[in-house]
């Protein structure tokens, strides 16, 4: 779940994301972000590079793979799926709800 996490915020990150300012978007520690960016590395779902203009050679900023776009487009359509799921849960329990309601009024 923090892998996945992490990918969603790599979508919206700012062009230049770093694991200091990703640790704190998420709320992590400064070594699980640099531990779960390691994991997704070598997935092939992230790559580092380092700056090429910076003055401290050991910044790197992270950019999603092709593999790891589609990674981030099959969480996606995995989560809208769970959102409708729930939409339909909800639309029938409603339905009961307001069926039970009818049925309760007209016997009164």
């Amino acid at each position: 779940m923090d892998s996945e996490t992490l990918l969603k915020t790599l979508k919206h990150a700012p062009i230049e994301p770093n694991q200091r300012s990703l640790a704190q978007q998420l709320g992590f520690s400064i070594g699980k972000t640099n531990y779960i960016l390691k994991a997704l590395i070598e997935k092939g779902l992230l790559k580092a590079e380092r700056f090429a203009h910076s003055d401290n050679k050991l910044n790197y900023r992270y950019a999603l793979t092709p593999q790891g776009i589609q990674e981030r487009i099959r969480l996606t359509e995995k989560f809208i799926q769970r959102k409708k799921q729930e939409y339909e849960q909800l639309t029938q329990e409603l339905k009961a709800l307001k069926s039970d309601k009818e049925s309760k009024g007209s016997k009164t």
